[in-house]
């Protein structure tokens, strides 16, 4: 056997990642190279990378770990990975026309959205505590430019100083809880932790469970971390905050669910209890606090820390009925999401971009379809049927109560119902409200992501069975 052969089966589970950072190499010399003139060029060949390495993720089979076990290749990694190239690929074509117009179309931001992305992939595929915090904050720290990536804006400044500060504390607990957890366990594998805690578990575990919780909830922007997130969100460019609300989202929640699924799964009683916490705590806050928002931006914020709240609800369950809706639900976040953002992104007259709810007086009669589609978006983030958003809470809400959590189900029902208040207020205000003068005509990036958002949405009942199974498979890896 050749060195190559040798090294070929440790590569293979790898090579997605692989090919991006070498990508995100050349991409960097190009950039250097050629300065601000291969603005367009860098955009193209990040959104063409992005789209090749979705490919090579979908194409792959199996599981299998590599790395000395650090890292692993499932059905669960390959969907979440699936998810999050799908957001930054979203993100790139949203944002050309915004950055365009803004004056600060670098060739810096598809390169930092590529950076994240790699490290986001790699905490969906991390399998053990030292993988997981290398991902994460390969992440954090580009998105923390991303988000002040609008120099001259004191707003985004502001976000990114914002995100920085809590984000490096919230690294801090996490980091601490995980120290906590190998000092119990002797192990920073999964696989190993599991093994340890075959038996009574002592306090210094639980408080490491707890700090662990803590610093995940922060990157999920869950109640009681979730501070930062309607800051962020309204000071951020409108194309970071669409990213920021789809694939970082994704990758945070893959990396609870293999945190507390992968490590901690005969200890369920100690987690639970924080996960349903938490759940409860983001769906009252997401629905309540949002009700006296009038900032389109932040207002999206507290939806998707009500999301998140609904998401963990599934999680709360510990059973593969309820990691199967988890992915379930994040699937028709992002396409609610990143259907919402491309509606907001459209909200422009001359050199105005339009950002709070009075702006969309009357829509409906200037840009019928727009109007028509962030309808579908709003009615499908209440939860209203056939659309795709009843169909995600469904999942979760069944695999609660069949764990037993049936309280917990039926505050989230409640919390739904207080929500599609000010979901459907936007819905009035585009339908009854006396008209504006008309937008400009949506970006062709933004009418991509749009369309296909949209026909997720609305004709998800229609061939719901792929992605139940895809969702099923991916959660059976897990147990």
């Amino acid at each position: 056997m050749t060195p190559i052969q040798s090294v070929l089966p440790a590569i293979t589970p790898v090579l997605p990642e692989i090919v991006l950072s070498i990508g995100a190499l050349l991409l960097v010399l190009w950039g250097a190279w050629r300065g601000e003139r291969s603005a367009e060029s860098v955009n193209l060949g990040a959104l063409g990378l992005l789209i090749f390495t979705f490919f090579l993720v979908v194409s792959q089979t199996g599981q299998v770990t590599t790395l000395n076990g650090a890292f692993i290749a499932d059905p669960f990694a390959r969907v979440m990975k699936a998810l999050i190239l799908i957001g930054s690929s979203a993100t790139i074509l949203l944002s050309r026309d915004y950055f365009q117009r803004e004056r600060i179309d670098r060739f810096e931001y598809p390169l930092l959205i590529v950076l994240c992305t790699i490290g986001m992939m790699v905490m969906a595929s991390a399998n053990d505590l030292i993988s997981l915090y290398l991902g994460l904050e390969l992440q954090s720290l580009a998105a923390y430019v991303i988000a002040a990536f609008h120099r001259d804006d004191v707003k985004s400044t502001e976000a990114g100083l914002k995100y920085f500060v809590l984000g490096a504390l919230s690294s801090g607990m996490l980091l601490y809880g995980a120290s906590l957890v190998y000092g119990f366990t002797g192990t920073v594998s999964f696989p190993g932790i599991v093994t340890a805690l075959d038996g009574p578990v002592s306090f210094g575990i639980v408080l490491g469970i707890v700090f662990v919780a803590a610093g995940v909830a922060f990157k999920l922007a869950a109640v009681p971390f979730h501070m930062w997130t309607p800051d962020v969100y309204e000071g951020s460019p409108t194309p970071v905050t669409a990213f920021f609300a789809s694939a970082p989202k994704m990758a945070a929640m893959a990396m609870t669910v293999r945190v507390f699924i992968g490590a901690f799964p005969d200890v369920t009683a100690v987690w639970q209890q924080i996960i349903v916490f938490v759940s409860i705590a983001s769906m009252a806050l997401g629905s309540f606090a949002a009700i006296g928002q009038r900032n389109l931006k932040r207002l999206m914020a507290y939806s998707s820390i009500g999301n998140v709240g609904y998401a963990l609800i599934g999680l709360a369950a510990g059973s593969e009925e309820g990691i199967r809706g988890v992915v379930i639900y994040m699937v028709i976040y992002l396409a609610m999401t990143l259907g919402a953002f491309a509606v907001l992104l459209s909200l422009r007259r001359k050199d105005r971009m339009f950002e709070t709810i009075d702006d969309l007086s009357g829509l409906s009669r200037t840009h019928p379809w727009l109007a028509f589609s962030l309808a579908a978006m709003m009615f499908s983030l209440a939860g209203i049927p056939p659309l795709a958003g009843f169909f995600a809470k469904f999942y979760v809400f069944a695999a609660a109560i069949k764990a037993g959590l049936v309280t917990l189900a039926v505050i989230g029902v409640v919390t739904s119902v207080v929500g599609a208040f000010y979901y459907l207020r936007l819905v009035k205000v585009m339908y009854f409200d006396e008209a504006q003068a008309p937008y400009e005509r949506i970006p062709p990036g933004s009418a991509i992501v749009l369309a296909a958002s949209s026909v997720v949405v609305v004709l998800f009942f229609l061939i719901p069975a792929p992605l139940v199974a895809a969702a099923g498979s991916a959660a059976k890896s897990l147990f």
